[in-house]
């Protein structure tokens, strides 16, 4: 019976995303049933199979082994603190055991970006995941790019991409970004709860946020819009970085160029379609000759306009204090959001005694928890996990169950483990909502406002969908 119900659950989820859509009519159903059917493969491979389950138990074995080495540093620094191979002493507190790795990881993940391997990772990637789902290559891109870099992170990357864009597709855009986790922070998270299922999660999320965003705010994308501004497309000319060549100029008219095509109409530059870059001006984007090896030639060439690369061990030393700054930002959320939960409580104490912050939104998250085919009593308890995750973090809600997850039921583990497997939250609203404001021009930061709500029900659907899909096959 609970298995027919967690199905119920995955269906109702989907239903939620069409009842609070912005046009039904546009709801790219084909493009949400291959992403749908593709989720389903994906979680029953990893969780299914023996080879799945066990490629994500040495994904998360190697995750685990990056920790072990990160102790040794931690405990060069820190000797009372936490043994060099984690024991004697085990990690003092959860800003040993569960902050202090990124020190390493951080960094690591950041050199393979500064030897190019890991945009051309996303990128592949990006278009393959394109081409399979008919999504839009850009929001295909951006699903992979932030599930490698987080949010904020892939939208400082993708500014040229962002200003250039529709107001609507940075919407979207927005929106995905509610639904990531960043995979330089997994090894702390696989501290708490169970790493395979955290592991799980990440492509689902990266799916799921494709599948939820074009139901709640469907657009129709002509073809000559969907390109992915590169910085092979883009001139950056000094003090002129942010305007962009008027419909028919090429770059050599002293105006920032992108990727794209002119329509008849001389289509202005928000809506994407704006002229291109240096000898292929003339040409729309993707008619480049030469089939394949031209476009070999130009994801490898070195471009002359490009800043030079800074040194690698300036850009390390970057690297590791953007690691430090991390962790002091989690670590005075995560006290600052405990604290204040625990003075709502005190508060809504005092007015009547069994009343908590936590039995509110035990209350509204109940049916949706429900729907992920528990019983009744841990449907509550989850309910309770899932409404304080969305007022405060990830890390506060895993944190809460960090001692006693591993004696739950395995279907209660995985799909607790999944739901909280992503920045979904309130705080989160705040930080895209920032980011943008940085990049992107008034018109669509106003835009983005006006949907906020939108955007933190998809963070929520991404992560009930996500949760429900790997339910169906964890017993």
């Amino acid at each position: 019976m609970f298995l027919a119900v967690n199905i119920l659950g995955v269906l109702a989820f989907l239903a939620v995303g069409w009842l609070f859509s912005r046009n039904r009519t546009r709801i790219p159903w084909r493009s949400v049933g291959i992403l749908t059917a593709l989720n389903v493969v994906i979680a029953w491979l990893l969780t299914g199979f023996p080879w799945g389950r066990a490629a994500v138990e040495g994904a998360a074995a190697g995750f685990n082994e990056l920790v072990s080495v990160a102790w040794r540093g931690i405990n060069f620094a820190f000797g009372d603190w936490v043994g060099p191979e984690g024991i004697d002493p085990t990690p003092a507190n959860f800003v040993v055991s569960a902050l202090l790795p990124i020190l390493l990881i951080v960094p690591l993940f950041d050199i393979l970006t500064y030897i190019g391997f890991l945009p051309w990772l996303i990128t592949w990637i990006g278009r393959g995941l394109s081409v399979i789902t008919r999504q839009p290559k850009f929001e295909a891109f951006y699903a992979i790019e932030m599930m490698f870099l987080g949010n904020t992170e892939a939208v400082a990357v993708s500014k040229n991409q962002l200003q250039r864009m529709r107001p609507e597709r940075d919407v979207v855009i927005a929106m995905m970004s509610m639904s990531c986790v960043t995979a330089s922070i997994l090894a702390s998270y696989m501290q708490m709860v169970p790493g395979e299922f955290v592991l799980t999660a990440v492509p689902l999320n990266c799916l799921n946020a494709l599948i939820v965003a074009s139901m709640l705010y469907p657009l129709e994308i002509a073809p000559e819009e969907d390109v992915i501004v590169t910085y092979a497309d883009v001139q950056e000319i000094p003090g002129d970085q942010d305007v962009l060549a008027p419909a028919g100029e090429t770059a050599g008219s002293g105006a920032t160029a992108a990727a794209g095509s002119v329509d008849a109409a001389g289509s202005s530059a928000s809506t994407g379609a704006v002229g291109t870059a240096g000898s292929d001006a003339q040409k729309p984007a993707g008619a480049h000759s030469g089939g394949l090896s031209a476009l070999i030639g130009r994801l490898t060439r070195k471009n002359p306009d490009a800043p030079a690369k800074e040194p690698f061990f300036s850009f390390l030393g970057d690297s590791i204090i953007g690691g430090g700054k991390m962790i002091l930002i989690i670590t005075a959320n995560v006290i600052t959001f405990v604290a204040l939960a625990a003075l709502i409580d005190k508060v809504l104490g005092a007015l009547w005694g069994p009343l908590s912050l936590e039995s509110i939104l035990g209350v509204v998250m109940f049916i949706p928890a429900m729907l992920l085919g528990l019983d009744p009593s841990n449907a509550w308890d989850m309910s309770q996990i899932m409404g304080l995750k969305l007022v405060t973090n990830e890390f506060v809600a895993m944190g809460q169950v960090v001692g006693r997850v591993t004696d739950l039921p395995r279907h209660y583990q995985a799909v607790l483990t999944v739901f909280l497997t992503s920045f979904a939250n309130f705080g989160t609203l705040g930080m895209i909502i920032g980011s943008f404001k940085g990049i992107v021009d008034k018109e669509r930061n106003d835009l983005i406002s006006k949907n906020v709500g939108r955007m933190l029900l998809s963070g929520i659907l991404v992560s009930l969908m996500s949760a429900g899909i790997v339910g169906i096959f964890v017993w």
